[in-house]
């Protein structure tokens, strides 16, 4: 088994930084052809080191349908989805609004299946891989994440019901699960995002945060043919944190 993937096309969404970027880089390094999205136009950076750009919200219906129709116009075939896009938030359950509620949702959960079943069509005659990236507060839970746990329990479900609903069509699906990666999620909610986020360190086994590079590559080798027993999966990354 390899984790070449020479003659593969992949799609990546939220590649425009952190983890989505490390993962783009990582497939084109590897062999794939790579279509990278994001809400923000500096995904079209990537476009430098031989990657297609989009640009659009992942909650959004026409998104999804661009973003597969992209790949499948450019390269003739979706072999790989990377549902990465999503947002966070911290709040305390009763400080909530149903607008809180609705954006998270629509984002992660509503996000992760319109790109799932856009590129599911897709992938009917072919096979393909789908890796979503979830998180370890899909199994654990942490105060005030309680909508983005929500949403990410939502993927790690959707993850397993596609693996097993699609197994026979030569489709997997996969989910890993990092714990605190440093990135710039928090931007907007913490001063410093990545100073935060890296401030957990002596908190895990390891001693440290994870990176994105340190995702990517088991996003990798969840979409290569060297994961090709691995489906339904839900893949813990974080530094040991939940072992404690």
């Amino acid at each position: 088994m390899t984790q070449d993937l020479t003659q593969r096309t992949a799609l990546v969404t939220g590649a425009a930084r952190g983890i989505g970027r490390a993962t783009a880089l990582t497939l084109r390094a590897r062999g794939a052809q790579v279509v990278a999205t994001d809400l923000s136009d500096s995904v079209h950076d990537l476009a430098d080191h031989g990657i297609e750009t989009l640009t659009g919200n992942i909650a959004e219906e026409d998104c999804a349908i661009r973003s597969v129709a992209m790949a499948t116009e450019r390269f003739g075939k979706l072999d790989i989805l990377v549902n990465n896009a999503g947002r966070t938030m911290n709040k305390p359950l009763v400080d909530m609004s149903m607008a809180d509620w609705d954006d998270v949702m629509a984002v992660n959960a509503r996000g992760t299946f319109l790109h799932t079943r856009e590129a599911v069509k897709a992938m009917l005659s072919t096979g393909g891989v789908i890796v979503n990236v979830a998180s370890i507060v899909a199994r654990v839970a942490m105060k005030n994440t309680a909508v983005y746990a929500a949403s990410k329990g939502a993927i790690a479900q959707l993850t397993k019901v596609v693996a097993v609903e699609y197994g026979d069509r030569g489709i997997r699906a996969n989910a890993v699960l990092p714990g605190v990666v440093e990135t710039d999620i928090l931007n907007g909610i913490m001063p410093d995002s990545r100073a935060t986020l890296a401030s957990y360190g002596p908190a895990h086994p390891l001693g440290r945060v994870g990176q994105p590079q340190d995702i990517a590559e088991i996003v990798a080798f969840l979409a290569s043919p060297a994961s090709a027993f691995m489906t339904g999966a839900l893949v813990t990354a974080d530094g040991g944190y939940t072992a404690l």
